[in-house]
């Protein structure tokens, strides 16, 4: 049977989230439904008793694809710019200033192109590129300028806020609306962790979004997941569920340090 309507017998199912649909219709309405794009993660995790020759050569494909995006972006003429790597190291080097270990990928990757801050001089103060992750409605919103000193209450006033919230968000994210502003969790990941042990940082509230990015590690541009404390969910949050502290021991993240050291040099 179709998972949207329930109805019809199911004719197709989606490539991302394996739900079964029976039309054009209920295919929409589905991703809609879950914020789903229907595209294939090639990246999922596949068991070993599950593993064929068709995951075999999706991998094979997968490199290949890595492989020609890689040479694509030290092709690219942005990555020998002077004015780039200057103003790369300018904001990395404003960001430690305010004790934040900001860290950029390369042209190429999907953050790098997206990611919008800038720090204004004149101000002395950061314009965030910032990603809000609303789990429990699978919904996502990006932001753009958000100013350093301004509260994740007031951040959050405009999608969960029952009376200053856009009705339409409002109406997508109600799980939230209707529970107590208590209930409201903000984690954000740490970075510098192995795959197979993510933990979290709960931030204050009250406090702004420069006060609250203090001391961590942000690849590009923060992502903040908003959850409730009322509903199960994975996220482990440190200092709660674990103790242990966060570790550096993460290869992407050793090898993204070098990578920075190496474009600091030259920039310099």
């Amino acid at each position: 049977r179709c998972e949207t309507c329930s109805e019809e017998e199911a004719k197709y199912r989606c490539p991302r989230c394996m739900k079964y649909s029976c039309s054009l219709l209920c295919v929409k309405k589905h991703k809609l439904a879950l914020s789903c794009n229907g595209v294939r993660d090639k990246t999922a995790f596949v068991s070993v008793n599950e593993f064929t020759d068709l995951n075999l050569l999706s991998d094979y494909r997968f490199l290949e694809d890595v492989g020609r995006t890689a040479d694509a972006a030290a092709r690219h003429p942005t990555v020998h710019s002077p004015t780039t790597k200057k103003l790369l190291y300018c904001l990395r080097n404003k960001a430690r200033r305010c004790n934040i270990d900001l860290r950029t990928l390369p042209i190429g990757f999907t953050k790098r192109r997206e990611n919008s801050t800038t720090f204004n001089c004149m101000e002395k103060k950061f314009y965030w590129h910032l990603k809000l992750v609303f789990p429990h409605c699978h919904a996502e919103y990006t932001l753009k300028g958000v100013p350093d000193d301004k509260t994740l209450a007031d951040i959050l006033k405009p999608y969960i806020d029952p009376v200053e919230s856009d009705p339409v968000v409002c109406q997508r994210l109600k799980i939230y609306t209707v529970s107590p502003q208590s209930d409201v969790q903000i984690l954000m990941k740490i970075e510098n962790r192995k795959q197979n042990s993510i933990r979290y940082n709960e931030l204050d509230a009250s406090r702004s979004l420069l006060d609250n990015l203090k001391g961590k590690v942000i690849i590009e541009y923060p992502t903040l997941f908003v959850v409730l404390k009322t509903l199960k969910n994975d996220m482990v949050v440190l200092g709660q569920d674990a103790r242990e502290p966060a570790e550096n021991s993460d290869s992407e993240s050793s090898s993204l340090s070098s990578m920075e050291e190496g474009e600091i040099r030259d920039s310099s």
